[in-house]
């Protein structure tokens, strides 16, 4: 546990506990309230404008003073193809037509990726949160130069060993060990190699053999139990998104919480159909369309995500969530409600460090 405990005073951590930095659902609530019960809490800035960032950053400083992580996306731009992208519009126009909208005449990119993101990065290193992690890919090593200028302590997230060797040899300072159990996107570099489909422990072994950096372990984690037995086969930390989400401080609306809770079995599944990126989900209408459709003919993301979200936003205005991305690990049925400090409180008894 020694190097457990480096790990975490290099941190200002009190438990090997972190918050999973879940975009569109991770608030400046719920990371200040894990970071005030000693884990490191994390904001998902992937989808956020520069703008929105900033706002999110600075409220999280007014509400604790204690260390928390802010995540990127690093996805590839994305390659446009109008034919590709107006053969899966005209796919889902049924759809529309059922929601009683009008099909969109083109696709935007509605995420950007932090990759070239010069505003991005100026606002981080003005703002100097003490944690950035990375998530689809790493940028640059100047990027990662500039973070050690400032202080800013990195992460990313690996889903193999090549990726993980890619991270050590890039100067970021930690791996997040994604496991197949993991809810929302697979941090995979390349969506076009073969996944191979690691568990979580499995991944945290692997890495731990053949890697000298710290290992946060993330992916189908909900209890005490499953953070000691990823501590035990070599991880420093454990990332957990799920747990989280019943939270009353997450954004998670009515639906989605509703969705969760009703879950008494594993009834997630891999996909790329909502988003472009295989991304683990309960599994719903749109999933189900979107597997008839095959996933090798999607736009790239998150192009394919802007058909989504808005045959969501219409679904919902007919009381459907059908056509939402509830976001779930494969022990979504294990989900606990309550607060981010009873959350975390629970997990350390359950460890059995108090």
């Amino acid at each position: 546990m020694k190097k457990t405990n480096i790990f975490l005073s290099h941190l200002g951590l009190r438990y090997p506990i972190i918050q999973a930095p879940m975009a569109g659902v991770s608030t400046a609530k719920l990371a200040a309230a894990v970071c005030e019960a000693g884990g490191l809490g994390s904001l998902g800035l992937g989808a956020s404008s520069v703008e929105q960032a900033r706002q999110l950053i600075a409220e999280t400083q007014t509400l604790t003073n204690k260390p928390f992580n802010v995540n990127l996306f690093c996805h590839q731009h994305p390659q446009r193809n109008h034919e590709n992208e107006q053969a899966w519009i005209d796919y889902l126009r049924p759809q529309f037509s059922e929601f009683k909208i009008t099909p969109p005449k083109k696709l935007n990119e509605v995420y950007q990726t932090f990759i070239d993101n010069i505003e991005m990065l100026e606002l981080l290193l003005e703002m100097k949160p003490a944690v950035v992690s990375f998530h689809f890919n790493i940028p640059s090593a100047e990027v990662i130069r500039q973070f050690k200028q400032q202080g800013i302590y990195t992460m990313a997230t690996a889903t193999n060993l090549q990726e993980a060797r890619l991270i050590e040899s890039s100067g970021i300072e930690a791996i997040i060990a994604q496991g197949i159990e993991a809810g929302g996107h697979r941090g995979m570099f390349d969506v076009q190699a073969k996944d191979e489909s690691l568990t979580t422990n499995t991944l945290v072994s692997l890495l731990h053999r053949h890697t000298t950096l710290p290992i946060i372990a993330a992916g189908g984690i909900m209890d005490g139990d499953d953070i000691k037995l990823a501590l035990q086969n070599g991880a420093m930390a454990a990332q957990l998104g799920t747990a989280f989400i019943l939270c009353p401080e997450s954004a998670a609306n009515a639906h989605y919480r509703a969705k969760l809770k009703s879950q008494t079995t594993d009834n997630t599944v891999l996909t790329t159909a909502i988003s472009g990126r295989p991304a683990r989900g309960v599994i719903n209408q749109f999933i189900r369309i979107g597997h008839e459709y095959g996933a090798n003919k999607l736009p790239d993301y998150p192009i394919a995500y802007d058909v989504g979200k808005q045959l969501n936003a219409a679904a919902m205005q007919l009381g459907s969530d059908e056509f939402a991305a509830h976001w779930a690990g494969q022990s979504v049925a294990r989900a606990r409600e309550m607060s981010a400090k009873e959350l975390v409180e629970t997990l350390v008894q359950e460890m059995g460090r108090i």
